[in-house]
């Protein structure tokens, strides 16, 4: 069993006094098909905003919604996923972003064939989830669909990207610093500035994702060796592997205020995205013959997070 979701059993008895109604189902006749899940670390600021966008977003669906909380010790996330409804978990220990996930999607009732993965500083338009699943059950070789995500600004966020390649990966994390515009990055992000449309996907942002739950189970969730950043690539590739589409879906929209939990501790988010990276790039290119592009990607990757440190640092000054 991974470790979340042995947390997950073990938190199992607590969730349910705060939600006893939507895991049971018994104000219902019909087994709720929806699930939410979403991850506050700290997140009592933004976490109101996304559960009171749920209801319009599901387009009249019932939903059984669920807050993992990766930082229990402070704030109020249990009471506000009171008011709101939805399952508390506080988890004893902070797993990252996937493994707390994992613990999510563990509590769902069997029921549900669909989950919305979100962060918590997320707001859903109204149908955003309606026109995902409708997409979804429309086409069942989707594993996943994804929305247009915008940024504050209401600029489009590249959420639907290819799955990092020697060529393109590469190009991007080790030029994009001082290259913005370079061509490695801007087919890595099939360029943001183009008018959003339909397409498949190497794999989409886990800001906010819609995936199916019976897909999800078969690739085992996500991988928990991902402490942040890199773990919805890897799951974007794994479905893909798995046989299944990752589906961008722009008639669906959502605003990401972004850099919620991030911002807490930029210097150990700077390097938890370097080791990500590095774990995502042995995974794809694994063996004794390989080791010595592992090697060199591993050294750039050190470099250029050694370079983002100290501008931070000098940024904080």
């Amino acid at each position: 069993m991974l470790p979340a979701l042995a947390i997950a059993s073990e938190q199992a008895s607590s969730a349910h006094e705060y939600d006893g109604r939507a895991m049971t189902d018994e104000t219902t006749t019909t087994p709720p098909r929806l699930g939410v899940v979403t991850v506050s670390y700290g997140s009592d600021d933004v976490l109101p905003g996304l559960l009171a966008s749920i209801p319009a977003a599901a387009g009249g669906a019932d939903a059984v919604v669920v807050v993992v909380d990766n930082l229990p010790s402070e704030g109020d996330s249990e009471g506000i996923a009171r008011r709101f409804g939805a399952t508390y978990v506080p988890l004893p220990e902070n797993p990252g972003y996937g493994g707390a996930m994992n613990a999510g999607v563990a509590m769902l009732p069997a029921s549900v064939e669909w989950v919305l993965i979100v962060n918590p500083d997320v707001a859903l338009d109204a149908g955003s989830i309606a026109a995902l699943v409708a997409y979804g059950a429309a086409h069942p070789d989707a594993g996943s669909v994804g929305p247009l995500v915008r940024n504050p600004d209401g600029t489009a966020y590249p959420s639907a990207r290819a799955v990092p390649s020697l060529r393109t990966g590469v190009g991007h994390a080790l030029i994009g610093p001082v290259w913005a515009g370079n061509p490695w990055t801007r087919a890595y992000r099939k360029d943001s500035t183009e008018t959003p449309a339909l397409r498949d996907a190497g794999w989409l942002s886990g800001a906010c994702v819609l995936v199916r739950r019976r897909v999800f189970d078969e690739i085992g969730g996500f991988d928990e060796g991902y402490f942040m950043y890199f773990e919805d690539v890897d799951l974007g590739a794994r479905i893909g592997r798995a046989g299944y589409r990752n589906v961008y879906e722009p008639a669906a929209a959502v605003t990401h205020e972004g850099g919620h939990s991030t911002g807490r501790a930029s210097e150990r988010m700077i390097i938890a995205h370097h080791d990500s990276a590095r774990r995502f790039l042995s995974k794809k290119y694994p063996g004794p013959l390989l080791w010595p592009i592992r090697a060199s990607l591993s050294l750039g990757l050190r470099m250029r997070g050694a370079l983002a440190i100290r501008r931070a640092r000098r940024a904080s000054n």
